[in-house]
């Protein structure tokens, strides 16, 4: 099983930055895509940012130009750089990851368990 694990949240204010790690592990794998996502209370989880293979970038057009999204292959680890933060980023973001685990010959789609990003003065 394919197991994510989160860091970097916290509280900030307005103008800020902070930044999140994504760390994947598990015994053998590969990773394909991999994205950060958002959620606030009672609304659906939102597509924050993805790096399908590492070689493109897609972005949320509310963070486009303030959030980078990087992934390490090496560390199988993937970082959202958060800049110039506003309010409306306040969520729980969750890291998603999707590859194959060899282990059990089958394809995963993980998810972490979540950070808190609060922006507030």
């Amino acid at each position: 099983q394919v197991q994510l694990v989160e860091s970097g949240g916290g509280l900030v204010q307005p103008g800020g930055s902070l930044r999140l790690s994504c760390a994947a592990s598990g015994s053998m794998f590969s990773i394909d895509a991999m994205g950060w996502y958002r959620q606030t209370p009672g609304k659906v989880r939102e597509l924050v940012a993805a790096i399908p293979s590492g070689r493109s970038t897609n972005y949320a057009d509310s963070v486009k130009g303030r959030f980078t999204i990087s992934r390490d292959n090496a560390k199988n680890t993937m970082y959202l750089q958060m800049n110039s933060l506003k309010p409306e980023d306040t969520a729980v973001y969750y890291c998603n990851a999707a590859g194959l685990d060899y282990s059990v010959s089958r394809r995963y789609n993980s998810w972490g368990q979540g950070t808190q990003v609060t922006v507030s003065s």
